[in-house]
């Protein structure tokens, strides 16, 4: 039960740093031909509408793994292979902006692919029982 609840933190906390304005980074050029950097929550539209497909993404299977987190807690239910995959998933698409290059990447990024690097294990750590 304890795992489930680390899993529940590690969640919550790649929710919560998703949210913030700061994970997923668009940069642009003026007129003048230097660039700029913009960054993001991951719930915003605007890189997914600039080819940066991978924020928006993960943030929606965040959030699938939040409800199935909360639902193998509350139900007491081993929903072990479904959030294994969700939560591998996430984590294996949440660095992808890296394709792109370093610039297209951030601190608040590297850290919710860290929290969801944590889900993933606590979820495999779960399926070992």
């Amino acid at each position: 039960m304890k795992k489930k609840f680390i899993l529940l933190a590690a969640v919550i906390t790649a929710l919560v740093l998703e949210i913030l304005p700061y994970g997923a980074v668009c940069n642009f050029a003026n007129s003048e031909g230097a660039s700029f950097r913009r960054t993001y929550s991951y719930f915003d539209l605007t890189p997914f509408g600039y080819a940066n497909f991978s924020p928006f993404t993960v943030a929606v299977l965040t959030v699938a793994l939040l409800i199935l987190t909360v639902i193998s807690i509350l139900t007491k239910k081993q929903l072990r292979t479904p959030l294994l995959t969700v939560s591998a998933l996430a984590t294996l698409i949440s660095p992808a902006p890296l394709l792109y290059g370093i610039s297209f990447f951030s601190l608040v990024g590297a850290l919710i692919t860290v929290s969801l690097a944590l889900c993933t294990v606590m979820a495999f750590l779960q399926k070992q029982e």
